[in-house]
């Protein structure tokens, strides 16, 4: 099994929509720390289980210098973010977003799935 792991840093506001009062409700921004996990049994036609280049461009490129909520069709905690990061890059098994030194959030797919 071949092993990849490429680590992001964003700059993105956002703000969440929750059931009770927060702070959080508030439009705010982090500087968000995304790691992006990828397996693969045999590598591609090129050598790579992914290139590293098109996962940037499919998670950073499409969030650095937005709004999240502006840009994802989801409420953006860091969790769901996790799990759209390992939704969307190809051969992603596991997703970790760090919104502060404090808060990360962690996805990985079971492996029955992988």
């Amino acid at each position: 099994m071949y092993y990849v792991v490429k680590k992001l840093e964003v700059s993105a506001s956002h703000h969440l929509r929750l059931n009770y009062e927060s702070k959080c409700t508030r439009d705010h921004g982090h500087n968000w720390w995304i790691t992006v996990y990828c397996k693969r049994r045999d590598l591609d036609e090129n050598g790579m289980v992914v290139d590293f280049g098109h996962v940037k461009a499919m998670i950073a490129d499409r969030l650095d210098h937005q709004c999240l909520n502006e840009v994802l069709p989801f409420n953006p905690t860091a969790e769901n973010i996790a799990r759209w990061v390992v939704d969307t890059v190809p051969y992603c098994y596991r997703a970790e977003v760090r919104e502060s030194e404090n808060n990360l959030a962690i996805y990985e797919k079971d492996e029955l799935s992988v």
